[in-house]
Protein backbone atom coordinates (compact mmCIF):
# COMPACT_ATOMS: atom_id res chain seq x y z
CA UNK A 1 0.00 0.00 0.00
CA UNK A 2 1.11 3.56 -0.64
CA UNK A 3 2.59 5.41 2.32
CA UNK A 4 0.81 8.72 2.58
CA UNK A 5 -1.13 10.98 4.93
CA UNK A 6 -1.32 10.07 8.61
CA UNK A 7 -0.56 6.37 8.02
CA UNK A 8 1.29 4.76 10.91
CA UNK A 9 3.99 2.22 10.19
CA UNK A 10 5.13 -0.27 12.85
CA UNK A 11 7.06 1.22 15.77
CA UNK A 12 7.37 1.06 19.52
CA UNK A 13 5.39 4.10 20.69
CA UNK A 14 5.42 5.30 24.28
CA UNK A 15 3.77 8.25 25.98
CA UNK A 16 6.42 10.17 27.91
CA UNK A 17 6.56 13.05 30.37
CA UNK A 18 9.39 15.56 30.52
CA UNK A 19 10.33 17.43 33.68
CA UNK A 20 11.69 20.96 33.37
CA UNK A 21 14.14 22.64 35.72
CA UNK A 22 11.44 25.18 36.63
CA UNK A 23 9.11 22.44 37.83
CA UNK A 24 6.76 21.79 34.91
CA UNK A 25 5.64 18.52 33.36
CA UNK A 26 5.49 18.41 29.57
CA UNK A 27 3.68 15.66 27.66
CA UNK A 28 5.06 13.88 24.64
CA UNK A 29 5.61 10.66 22.73
CA UNK A 30 8.69 8.65 21.86
CA UNK A 31 8.52 6.48 18.72
CA UNK A 32 11.27 3.89 18.21
CA UNK A 33 12.01 1.29 15.53
CA UNK A 34 9.89 -1.77 16.20
CA UNK A 35 12.66 -4.36 16.51
CA UNK A 36 16.01 -2.63 15.92
CA UNK A 37 17.91 -0.06 17.92
CA UNK A 38 17.67 3.44 16.48
CA UNK A 39 20.68 4.75 14.60
CA UNK A 40 19.89 8.38 15.44
CA UNK A 41 17.29 10.47 17.25
CA UNK A 42 15.09 13.35 16.14
CA UNK A 43 14.08 15.78 18.90
CA UNK A 44 11.28 17.76 17.29
CA UNK A 45 10.42 21.36 18.18
CA UNK A 46 6.98 22.29 16.92
CA UNK A 47 5.62 25.48 15.30
CA UNK A 48 4.18 28.45 17.23
CA UNK A 49 1.55 27.22 19.71
CA UNK A 50 -0.34 30.51 19.60
CA UNK A 51 -0.84 29.91 15.86
CA UNK A 52 -1.91 26.26 16.17
CA UNK A 53 1.47 24.55 16.42
CA UNK A 54 1.81 21.46 18.65
CA UNK A 55 3.47 18.07 18.77
CA UNK A 56 0.98 16.73 16.20
CA UNK A 57 1.77 19.38 13.58
CA UNK A 58 1.60 17.26 10.47
CA UNK A 59 5.26 16.97 9.42
CA UNK A 60 6.24 15.81 12.90
CA UNK A 61 3.26 13.47 13.21
CA UNK A 62 4.24 11.90 9.89
CA UNK A 63 7.91 11.76 10.87
CA UNK A 64 6.94 9.78 13.98
CA UNK A 65 4.55 7.64 11.94
CA UNK A 66 7.04 6.71 9.22
CA UNK A 67 10.70 7.26 10.07
CA UNK A 68 11.17 4.65 12.82
CA UNK A 69 10.25 2.01 10.22
CA UNK A 70 11.72 3.61 7.10
CA UNK A 71 14.94 5.09 8.48
CA UNK A 72 15.61 3.41 11.87
CA UNK A 73 15.18 6.73 13.68
CA UNK A 74 13.83 7.48 17.14
CA UNK A 75 11.42 10.42 17.07
CA UNK A 76 10.65 12.43 20.20
CA UNK A 77 7.69 14.81 20.00
CA UNK A 78 6.39 16.92 22.86
CA UNK A 79 4.20 19.91 23.61
CA UNK A 80 6.14 22.92 24.83
CA UNK A 81 4.82 24.71 27.91
CA UNK A 82 1.15 25.64 27.78
CA UNK A 83 0.55 23.69 24.56
CA UNK A 84 -2.27 21.16 24.08
CA UNK A 85 -2.82 18.22 21.74
CA UNK A 86 -4.76 14.95 21.90
CA UNK A 87 -1.84 13.61 23.99
CA UNK A 88 -2.64 16.23 26.66
CA UNK A 89 -1.60 19.68 27.81
CA UNK A 90 1.86 20.57 28.99
CA UNK A 91 1.97 22.61 32.17
CA UNK A 92 2.95 26.25 32.20
CA UNK A 93 2.34 29.18 29.88
CA UNK A 94 3.77 30.07 26.49
CA UNK A 95 6.71 32.44 27.00
CA UNK A 96 7.60 33.52 23.49
CA UNK A 97 10.74 31.41 23.30
CA UNK A 98 12.35 32.48 26.58
CA UNK A 99 11.42 29.94 29.27
CA UNK A 100 11.06 27.38 26.47
CA UNK A 101 14.82 26.99 26.93
CA UNK A 102 13.88 24.77 29.87
CA UNK A 103 11.62 22.70 27.59
CA UNK A 104 14.45 22.01 25.15
CA UNK A 105 16.67 21.05 28.08
CA UNK A 106 14.02 18.67 29.43
CA UNK A 107 13.80 16.91 26.07
CA UNK A 108 17.56 16.53 25.95
CA UNK A 109 17.52 15.19 29.52
CA UNK A 110 15.19 12.40 28.38
CA UNK A 111 17.45 11.64 25.41
CA UNK A 112 20.41 11.32 27.75
CA UNK A 113 18.53 9.28 30.35
CA UNK A 114 17.30 6.81 27.72
CA UNK A 115 20.70 6.59 26.05
CA UNK A 116 19.21 7.56 22.70
CA UNK A 117 21.91 7.83 20.03
CA UNK A 118 23.06 10.75 17.87
CA UNK A 119 20.42 13.37 18.72
CA UNK A 120 19.44 16.04 16.21
CA UNK A 121 17.13 18.94 16.88
CA UNK A 122 14.51 19.33 14.17
CA UNK A 123 12.70 22.64 14.47
CA UNK A 124 9.82 23.89 12.36
CA UNK A 125 9.00 27.61 12.22
CA UNK A 126 8.93 28.73 15.90
CA UNK A 127 10.78 25.51 16.71
CA UNK A 128 13.72 26.67 14.59
CA UNK A 129 14.07 29.69 16.86
CA UNK A 130 14.42 27.39 19.87
CA UNK A 131 16.96 25.25 18.03
CA UNK A 132 19.06 28.27 17.04
CA UNK A 133 18.87 29.96 20.45
CA UNK A 134 19.47 26.91 22.66
CA UNK A 135 20.74 24.02 20.54
CA UNK A 136 24.39 24.86 21.05
CA UNK A 137 23.93 24.32 24.81
CA UNK A 138 23.33 20.60 24.31
CA UNK A 139 25.09 17.47 23.10
CA UNK A 140 23.58 17.25 19.62
CA UNK A 141 25.00 16.22 16.26
CA UNK A 142 23.25 19.06 14.50
CA UNK A 143 20.01 20.86 13.80
CA UNK A 144 17.59 20.79 10.89
CA UNK A 145 15.58 23.99 10.47
CA UNK A 146 12.29 23.80 8.55
CA UNK A 147 10.88 27.15 7.38
CA UNK A 148 12.92 29.34 9.75
CA UNK A 149 11.21 32.74 10.19
CA UNK A 150 14.11 34.29 12.14
CA UNK A 151 11.72 36.42 14.15
CA UNK A 152 13.06 35.63 17.63
CA UNK A 153 16.56 34.30 16.93
CA UNK A 154 18.87 37.30 16.67
CA UNK A 155 21.63 37.80 14.13
CA UNK A 156 24.11 37.23 16.95
CA UNK A 157 22.47 33.93 17.91
CA UNK A 158 22.64 32.79 14.30
CA UNK A 159 26.27 33.89 13.92
CA UNK A 160 27.19 31.97 17.08
CA UNK A 161 26.91 28.76 15.04
CA UNK A 162 29.85 29.80 12.86
CA UNK A 163 32.74 27.41 13.36
CA UNK A 164 30.60 25.03 15.42
CA UNK A 165 31.35 21.40 14.48
CA UNK A 166 27.66 20.52 14.68
CA UNK A 167 25.84 20.66 11.38
CA UNK A 168 23.17 23.23 10.59
CA UNK A 169 20.81 22.28 7.74
CA UNK A 170 18.35 24.99 6.71
CA UNK A 171 15.39 23.94 4.55
CA UNK A 172 13.72 26.98 3.01
CA UNK A 173 10.52 26.89 0.92
CA UNK A 174 10.48 28.91 -2.30
CA UNK A 175 7.21 30.57 -1.32
CA UNK A 176 7.71 30.88 2.44
CA UNK A 177 5.56 33.44 4.23
CA UNK A 178 8.48 34.82 6.26
CA UNK A 179 11.92 33.93 4.88
CA UNK A 180 12.51 32.93 1.27
CA UNK A 181 15.69 31.39 -0.14
CA UNK A 182 17.39 34.60 -1.32
CA UNK A 183 16.81 36.26 2.03
CA UNK A 184 17.91 33.12 3.86
CA UNK A 185 21.26 33.22 2.05
CA UNK A 186 21.80 36.71 3.46
CA UNK A 187 20.57 35.94 6.97
CA UNK A 188 22.73 32.81 7.28
CA UNK A 189 25.79 34.30 5.57
CA UNK A 190 27.41 34.59 9.00
CA UNK A 191 27.48 30.77 9.20
CA UNK A 192 29.37 29.68 6.07
CA UNK A 193 29.18 26.03 7.17
CA UNK A 194 25.36 26.05 7.14
CA UNK A 195 23.80 23.97 4.39
CA UNK A 196 20.90 25.84 2.80
CA UNK A 197 18.38 23.73 0.90
CA UNK A 198 15.91 25.76 -1.18
CA UNK A 199 12.77 23.79 -2.02
CA UNK A 200 11.16 24.70 -5.31
CA UNK A 201 7.42 25.17 -4.92
CA UNK A 202 7.61 24.74 -1.15
CA UNK A 203 5.45 26.70 1.28
CA UNK A 204 5.82 27.44 4.98
CA UNK A 205 3.36 24.75 6.13
CA UNK A 206 4.58 22.03 3.72
CA UNK A 207 1.03 20.95 2.85
CA UNK A 208 0.52 17.93 0.60
CA UNK A 209 2.15 14.54 0.22
CA UNK A 210 4.82 15.72 -2.22
CA UNK A 211 6.05 18.40 0.18
CA UNK A 212 5.86 16.01 3.12
CA UNK A 213 8.02 13.47 1.31
CA UNK A 214 10.53 16.14 0.31
CA UNK A 215 10.90 17.40 3.87
CA UNK A 216 11.21 13.91 5.37
CA UNK A 217 13.78 13.05 2.71
CA UNK A 218 15.86 16.13 3.55
CA UNK A 219 15.74 15.29 7.26
CA UNK A 220 16.88 11.72 6.62
CA UNK A 221 19.54 12.94 4.17
CA UNK A 222 21.06 14.91 7.04
CA UNK A 223 20.67 12.33 9.79
CA UNK A 224 20.83 8.86 8.19
CA UNK A 225 21.49 9.10 4.45
CA UNK A 226 22.01 5.33 4.20
CA UNK A 227 18.22 4.98 4.54
CA UNK A 228 17.57 6.84 1.27
CA UNK A 229 15.60 6.71 -0.89
CA UNK A 230 12.64 6.50 1.48
CA UNK A 231 10.14 3.85 0.48
CA UNK A 232 6.79 5.08 -0.78
CA UNK A 233 5.10 1.65 -0.50
CA UNK A 234 4.68 -0.64 2.52
CA UNK A 235 4.05 -4.35 2.12
CA UNK A 236 4.06 -5.38 5.77
CA UNK A 237 1.48 -5.15 8.55
CA UNK A 238 0.43 -1.81 9.99
CA UNK A 239 -0.84 -1.05 13.49
CA UNK A 240 -4.60 -1.42 13.95
CA UNK A 241 -5.00 2.26 14.84
CA UNK A 242 -3.69 3.25 11.41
Amino acid sequence: MEIRGPMLLPARREDVELSTLDGLTLVGELAMPETADPVATLVTLHPLPTAGGFMDSHIFRKAAGRLPALADLAVLRFNTRGTSSPRGTSEGTFDGGRAEAFDVAAAMDLVRERGLPRPWLVGWSFGTELALKYGRDHAIEGAVLLSPPLHRATDAEVAAWAGDPRRLVVIVPEFDDYLRPDAAVERFASVPEAVLVPVEGGKHLWVGENQTRRVLTEIVAAVNPDALPLATEWDGPVPAEA
